[in-house]
């Protein structure tokens, strides 16, 4: 039987175990932390992921390794890579982990993306900002994720604040500035490449954030053939060139019928999570036949799909089971203010039951904000067409 191992034992570790349970799979986790939820579902090896020794018990026991987050040291993944298979390889996460390298890519490829800068002193800040101009954002390097490390410059007297808050990083983790997008919206593209190099790309999902975090994802996206094709490009770019094995996200910023490339993340993505209930294949499966060297599945939807992310606190999950078309998942965590404890995916065949159940729930959640801005996408005379 195949052992898989993953570094990092978050809620993606764990939505991977489920997954791999039909494949007849067992897995080993390795997190520093003795509660990760993904024990609750597979064998927890705690340990740092730079313990040389923790990763040589966890390479010995394990026939494949993947990753539940990309801020895995890259140097642990290559050390790891020399004993056994690991997939993604240790460049592509190497390449993610660092937003200059990964912006420089996207421009490599033909990609088009926001204006940037790498900044590592004040200085260069200041000419940052006269090249790039206001507002704009600062960004760490590295290690930053769902809105941390990042610092929004409205006009040139936020400079101060900024290195303030930002400034000790820059011989650490590096900083970037990058320029401020008006999009009208945000997208992403979840795809899987295999060892052999077939691709598959789920349908295009628009995205909807609160201070930084994912709040809810709809899927399919309304756009055009035309830009779905362009969005699903530019992710098959990206993973031909880094010669990716596994799923992966391409968050894109969309203005008009232009698509800017933001980031990449190396794993499955919170955007996804409504495959599960919503395609024929979820991504977390299709992560693991890709690691594995399985044929891919076929990522077509079963209707239409809608993401609700939940933070902080478990709500009372009686109101999206009451939906016919209702999903429950709750990770197993602790509440904490901002933590990510949870999701519900709603199905529904087309967009006016979608929407009529996305009442019903945020009314009986009290969470009008958050179901709202999906509503009126889903009320655009349909969704998914040209």
């Amino acid at each position: 039987m195949t052992t898989v191992g993953i570094l990092g034992g978050g809620q993606l570790a764990r939505m991977l175990a489920l997954a791999g349970v039909p494949l007849g799979l067992r897995f080993l986790v390795l997190d520093p932390s003795a509660d990760a939820c993904a024990g609750q579902c597979a064998p927890l090896q705690v340990g740092a992921f730079d313990d040389q020794a923790a990763l040589a018990r966890f390479a010995d026991q394990v026939d494949v390794v993947t990753f539940d987050f990309e801020n895995v040291p890259a140097a642990s993944a290559q050390w790891l890579a020399q004993r056994v298979p690991v997939f993604p390889g240790p460049r592509a996460l190497a390449i993610a982990q660092d937003r200059l390298s990964e912006k420089s890519l996207f421009g490599e490829l033909g990609i088009p993306v926001p204006a940037f800068q790498a900044v590592s002193t004040r200085a260069q800040l200041d000419a940052a900002l006269a090249r790039i101009g206001v507002p704009c954002i600062m960004k760490t390097r590295r290690f930053g994720y769902d809105g941390k490390g990042q610092f929004r410059i409205r006009s040139l007297a936020d400079a101060e604040a900024a290195w303030d808050a930002l400034g000790a990083q820059a011989g650490s983790v590096g900083l970037i500035v990058e320029g401020f997008v008006a999009f009208d919206r945000e997208l992403s593209v979840v795809a899987a490449r295999s060892r052999d190099g077939q691709f598959k790309a789920f349908p295009l999902t628009e995205n909807w954030h609160v201070d930084g975090v994912l709040s809810a994802s709809l899927a399919p996206a309304r756009a055009s053939q035309a830009l779905r094709a362009q969005a699903i490009d530019y992710a098959r770019r990206v993973a031909e060139a880094t010669d990716y094995v596994g799923v992966f996200a391409l968050e894109l910023f969309c203005q008009g019928q232009t698509l800017l490339a933001n980031e990449m993340a190396p794993r499955v993505h919170n955007s996804g999570h409504w495959t599960i209930e919503g395609a024929e294949i979820s991504q977390f499966e299709n992560h693991l036949r890709a690691v594995l060297g399985l044929p891919l599945g076929e990522p077509a939807m079963r209707g239409m799909a809608c993401m609700l992310n939940w933070l902080g606190q478990m709500p009372d999950a009686t109101a999206v089971l009451s939906q016919a078309g209702g999903h429950w998942h709750d990770y197993g965590k602790s509440a904490r203010a901002g933590r990510k404890v949870g999701h519900a995916t709603l199905r529904a065949e087309e967009a006016t039951a979608l929407s009529c159940a996305l009442a019903d729930v945020g009314a009986a959640l009290s969470r009008p904000d958050q179901v709202q801005p999906v509503i009126a996408r889903l009320n655009e005379n349909g969704v998914g067409g040209d």
